[in-house]
């Protein structure tokens, strides 16, 4: 998809949400317009080739343009440390330990700022999404993983470290793990007993196998359930307890006005049926669950916010 940027605005601005099997690319002008979009398959292992293929999706999208753009944001699954500029990410090994932050401003030439993927999909939902209009927001990420990012006033806190709301590394509560008797995982992040290993789509999964299923995604759970399998009836009932007390904690942490549920459990509709009631017994009496919104833009969010970033930091 290609347009003159000229026509429809001064300013371009470009977004990267980095995956750990796509790099998606789209140019943006400043009512986010989508002008260019292009996708490539992620490099995860070479470090020269994972730079190389943002460098080509950003020399493609000038050329298609006719001219450069403004500022590029990122959004990397993991951590850039602030004062080393070095990279972690569990899903992109390629970048563990590497300057990432300063090879990213000498191969792009121009205005970088790098983000959490997390906290680009909840920027996006918070401008012009589903929580679009509220002063505050997290957006929680139920995917391969668990995490999030929150925005006050449509602009993202990405906190000292840049963590913002890594509230699926948060540690599953003791008091569950014995109710349910529960085994403790050892999470990708390094820590053990991380309440993604337990509320992701992943963890849904692990669930229904503790209890003597054999999903081996949470899509597996899903059909199990619809087909009368008792285990994986339980393993849902077990882990909508389980992100109940999780985004409890969040609102208690918080206090966000809204929240907006994102990845492949957020397409779950019974879950925006049932997940106020499930925070609610984990809350202080008298303490109101804000609305649990199903996302806007989807899996469309990360490049598209991670152009939003780019515009609140050149703007």
């Amino acid at each position: 998809m290609t347009e003159s940027a000229e026509k429809l605005g001064g300013h371009l601005w470009y977004g990267v949400d980095v995956g750990g099997t796509k790099i998606e690319l789209v140019a943006c002008n400043d009512a986010l317009q989508i002008l260019h979009r292009q996708r490539v398959a992620t490099p995860t292992q070479d470090y020269p080739a994972f730079l190389d293929a943002i460098t080509s999706l950003v020399t493609n999208a000038d050329a298609e343009l006719g001219r450069q753009c403004d500022a590029i944001g990122i959004g990397l699954p993991g951590v850039i440390d602030r004062e080393s500029g070095l990279g972690f990410s569990a899903n992109i090994p390629a970048i563990n330990g590497k300057p990432v932050a300063g090879d990213f401003r000498a191969y792009l030439q121009r205005p970088t700022c790098i983000g959490n993927d997390l906290q680009c999909f909840a920027i996006s939902e918070a401008n012009g999404g589903a929580a679009a209009g509220y002063p505050t927001m997290i957006g929680a990420i139920l995917g391969t993983g668990a995490g999030g990012g929150y925005c006050v006033d449509g602009r993202v806190v990405a906190g000292f470290n840049g963590l913002g709301v890594e509230w699926g590394h948060w540690s599953v509560p003791a008091a569950l793990v014995v109710k349910y008797g529960l085994p403790i995982h050892e999470c990708a992040c390094g820590l053990t007993g991380c309440i993604e290993c337990y509320v992701s789509g992943t963890g849904l999964a692990r669930l229904h196998r503790h209890l003597g299923g054999d999903a081996a995604d949470a899509g597996g759970v899903i059909a199990a359930v619809q087909s009368g399998d008792d285990a994986a009836r339980r393993a849902l009932e077990i882990h909508l307890d389980l992100l109940g007390h999780a985004l409890a904690d969040v609102i208690k942490a918080f206090d966000p006005h809204a929240i907006v549920l994102g990845g492949g459990l957020s397409k779950l509709e019974s879950i925006y049926r049932d997940l106020p009631a499930a925070i609610a017994v984990h809350l202080f009496r008298n303490t109101k669950v804000p609305p649990i919104l199903p996302p806007l833009f989807g899996d469309a969010g990360g490049a598209r916010g991670a152009a939003l970033l780019a515009r609140q930091h050149g703007a």
